[in-house]
């Protein structure tokens, strides 16, 4: 059997955070989480993951810094871009700013757990499970 392939889910929230990780565990998938974008980059970097998923309204190093900069760590890496800001007055970035920047894919939260775990299978592939 195949070893599952690694998640790195980077999000300030620590309940959405550990719920995301939740999520991909069960469907199979070995995790890593960071809390802020700087702690992300130093995890990417140490082990390259199969696919990122990065909050984008984060204090510090925001996920627009984390898309770029995984760009130019791991060319190639796909990174799913998240936000409950997408389009406010917080945070007016839009999904389709976050692709622009590099993610493969972004989804404003709240969204579901199919949505999530499909995009992942689809872009990192299949868990081994």
């Amino acid at each position: 059997m195949a070893e599952p392939r690694r998640i790195l889910v980077i999000d300030d929230d620590p309940i959405l955070r550990e719920l995301l990780a939740d999520w991909l565990l069960a469907a199979g998938y070995h995790v890593s989480i960071a809390g802020d974008g700087s702690a992300g980059i130093a995890q990417a970097r140490a082990r390259r993951p199969a696919l990122v998923v990065t909050d984008i309204n984060m204090p510090g190093m925001g996920g627009a810094a984390v898309i770029a900069e995984l760009a130019r760590l791991c060319p190639g890496l796909p990174v799913i871009a998240i936000s409950g800001h997408f389009r406010s007055a917080r945070a007016p970035l839009t999904p389709e700013d976050a692709i622009a920047l590099g993610a493969a894919r972004a989804f404003a939260k709240p969204f579901a757990r199919k949505e999530l775990v499909g995009a992942v299978a689809e872009l990192a592939g299949p868990s081994a499970a």
